[in-house]
């Protein structure tokens, strides 16, 4: 699913993007329990949303991560969409844009050196 297709309410939603920012963590108690939660931003090539990370959430994932959400869940706030793991859903990264990039180019560079040489070059 691209994330200009996802609608508020709208649950058990699979995406995958790249996360672009990641907002200051905020610590709170809730009931008694310390809960810890992070806004970030994740996009793909139909556009961006923001994504609430919760808990361990919020130090395993960077900004340059690529992330799979499943069975995440789209709420609204203050007019903005946020999608979220939610409680049974889980995201997990799938890659990490820098080094996806540096491999596309270690591979370009690693066919180089395996390519036949032009003998006609040989004229020193």
């Amino acid at each position: 699913m691209k994330i200009k297709e996802l609608k508020s309410g709208q649950g058990n939603v699979e995406v995958e993007g790249e996360i672009i920012e990641i907002e200051e963590a905020r610590n709170f108690n809730k009931f008694g329990r310390q809960l810890r939660v992070a806004n970030a931003y994740l996009k793909d090539d139909s556009g961006k949303i923001k994504l609430t990370l919760w808990n361990d959430d919020v130090s395993r994932f960077n900004k340059g991560d690529k992330v799979k959400i499943a069975n995440g869940y789209v709420g609204e706030f203050q007019g903005d969409l946020q999608l979220t793991s939610g409680k049974f859903g889980k995201i997990e990264k799938i890659g990490n844009a820098e080094v996806d990039e540096k491999s596309e180019v270690a591979v370009d560079d690693a066919s180089l050196e395996d390519a036949p040489m032009d003998e006609s070059q040989d004229d020193y």
